[in-house]
């Protein structure tokens, strides 16, 4: 593998971390800015938002230049965002920042994405995408503990120093590695070419499947205090509890990884089916603490091996949209994390902790029924058969 791979995971942990961390420090936020809870939650959803409107947008814009050089670009464009972010005066400004940093952010997954693919063998797209993915699960479990431990100690701006500290290494291998140069240059877009690719129902599928995977995670991952609460796990044990989902997400990812690659369509099929039940069991069993703490830590296995492993079927399949593919791998990934926290919210609203679990359940009935119609025999777009 090589080790520009690393190197790009290793920003995308500090903008993971970036992305999750403001989450356990709203009420700071708004004390300090003298706004509502619930008015600060903003900077979350602003970011969510900025990544799914950034992806395509940047990655059409980063196109016009060499890979190398627009990774960088973005990343700087990043630390400059949190550098205003830890000096803002305003809330207002502090929102406008995570706007930018999102934008940013989207632009520079979604050109790894893409130059994943120029980097390696075919065959080793799943592998390559699961260790880039890796950055952010390893977010949830080290970067926003950190984060909160930083913030505790020396205030919620500390945070937001740590994260451009963190993209300090990666920013310098960058500037030294030349990679991505050798690999090709700005790419001509041919943007009706690019969206014909994406159109396939191959990659329409995985695509879909990436959004309802994500969406059921990410709306359990937010509830999962709430969840554990119910089912009588101590406050003081809660964040174990998110980091045991967190570990069993990263051992998911390097699952993929590691097993995954030639079998793509057996590992997402019998993940799904594995998480399908595990979610269910989750239900069913949700008044059980300990059930609980190992069913949340195969949830996250389940959950990220299955995800990871259709991203890189987005990027495989979607090699006929060089720019577009890994704009529409992070769009998938970003409106599931935007989708899925307000599904759950909703249904915890209405019926508690377990409508949070009976739409990740639903939400995985979807990805099913998507792999299945995305799988099926049929000529694709490109005018071949596929099975």
């Amino acid at each position: 593998m090589p080790v520009l791979i690393s190197v790009l995971a290793l920003a995308i942990f500090a903008q993971g971390t970036s992305e999750f961390m403001l989450a356990g420090l709203l009420l700071p936020i708004s004390e300090e800015f003298g706004v509502p809870p619930g008015s600060a939650a903003a900077v979350t959803s602003a970011f969510a938002i900025g990544m799914v409107i950034g992806a395509p947008a940047m990655a059409l814009l980063g196109s016009r230049w060499h890979p190398r050089r627009t990774l960088i670009a973005f990343l700087l464009v990043f630390v400059l965002a949190h550098i205003a972010g830890a000096l803002a005066p305003s809330f207002a400004v502090l929102l406008v920042t995570r706007v930018v940093a999102a934008i940013a952010n989207a632009g520079f997954l979604a050109v790894s994405l893409s130059t994943v693919r120029t980097l390696v063998p075919p065959q080793a797209t799943t592998r390559a995408v699961a260790t880039l993915l890796a950055g952010t699960t390893l977010a949830t479990i080290v970067g926003v503990p950190a984060g909160a431990a930083l913030a505790d100690a020396l205030g919620w701006r500390a945070t937001f120093w740590g994260v451009v500290l963190l993209c300090g290494p990666a920013l310098g291998a960058l500037l030294l590695d030349r990679s991505p140069l050798r690999a090709g240059g700005a790419v001509r877009i041919a943007l009706r070419t690019e969206l014909g690719a994406l159109a396939r129902r191959r990659v329409l599928g995985a695509i879909a499947v990436a959004v309802v995977i994500n969406a059921g995670t990410f709306g359990v991952f937010t509830f999962l205090g709430v969840i554990g609460e119910s089912a009588g796990v101590a406050t003081a044990f809660v964040p174990l509890l998110l980091a045991a989902f967190g570990i069993g997400a990263f051992l998911g990812v390097a699952a993929t990884g590691r097993w995954a690659a030639g079998r793509e369509g057996v590992w997402v099929a019998s993940g799904m089916v594995a998480l399908l039940l595990a979610w269910a069991a989750l239900w069913m069993l949700i008044e059980s603490a300990a059930a609980v703490f190992a069913l949340s830590a195969a949830c996250g296995a389940l959950s990220f091996a299955v995800g990871s492993a259709v991203i890189g079927r987005i990027v495989r399949e979607a090699a006929g949209a060089p720019v577009l593919g890994g704009a529409s791998a992070t769009v998938a990934l970003n409106l599931g994390a935007f989708i899925g926290p307000l599904l759950a919210g909703a249904a915890y609203g209405a019926v508690g902790a377990p409508g949070v679990l009976a739409v990740a359940v639903a939400l995985t009935v979807v990805g099913v029924g998507a792999s299945v119609w995305a799988s099926s025999s049929t000529r694709d777009g490109d005018g071949r058969i596929h099975s």
